[in-house]
């Protein structure tokens, strides 16, 4: 995520900030309220595949009523797809590559897919990005155990929305993914003289 969001492009978010600033609205607020309903449906998730009680008295009743209707979409779509969870919150480095990320879970249906978990209104490029450099950190640390799939779960911020993605193949993200990690340890290096 470090190496991503350093190079992500801004300009939808500097146009929603301002859209609510000129509405009068704190864009923090508003962040801070979805990313909620986001980590609240991501706790109920986790809470089902651990197999653990999720305890709602964490969440006030405006986050816990969207993340509710996410994870019923989740949990319809988990079982019509027969998700079986073989590991969870997997955390893994690349020692070749020096970086390192925390997995969701893998396998799905019987196949090796890594599952990750997103909160946004939409999917872009980064999360497969991310998706990407996951998958081979997975495939560096088991190159035993090839994967087989991506599957990407997204939870709507506000609405209770679910939407579930599969990919077969990620190369080209995991390049991109490459050239942006190459990228960072040079723009690290060119911050140091502009210090």
């Amino acid at each position: 995520t470090t190496i991503i969001s350093r190079f992500k492009e801004s300009g939808a978010l500097i146009w929603w900030a301002w859209y609510l600033g000129m509405q009068g609205i704190d864009y923090q607020k508003v962040r801070d309220t979805a990313a909620d309903a986001g980590t609240c449906a991501h706790d109920m998730v986790e809470s089902f595949i651990r197999s653990k009680a999720f305890c709602a008295d964490l969440y006030p009743e405006e986050i816990l009523q969207p993340a509710e209707m996410a994870f019923g979409a989740f949990n319809q779509w988990a079982e019509q797809s027969n998700l079986k969870p073989d590991q969870t919150e997997i955390q893994l480095v690349s020692p070749l590559h020096r970086y390192g990320g925390t997995l969701d879970a893998v396998t799905l249906n019987g196949e090796l897919h890594l599952l990750d978990w997103k909160t946004s209104n939409s999917i872009y490029s980064d999360h497969l990005l991310q998706l990407a450099a996951y998958g081979h950190l997975w495939e560096e640390n088991f190159p035993d155990r090839p994967l087989k799939g991506y599957e990407l779960v997204r939870f709507s911020k506000r609405e209770g929305d679910f939407a579930h993605y599969s990919f077969v193949s990620l190369k080209q993200e995991l390049k991109m993914f490459l050239h942006l990690r190459s990228a960072y340890e040079l723009d690290k290096e060119i911050n140091k003289r502009v210090r």
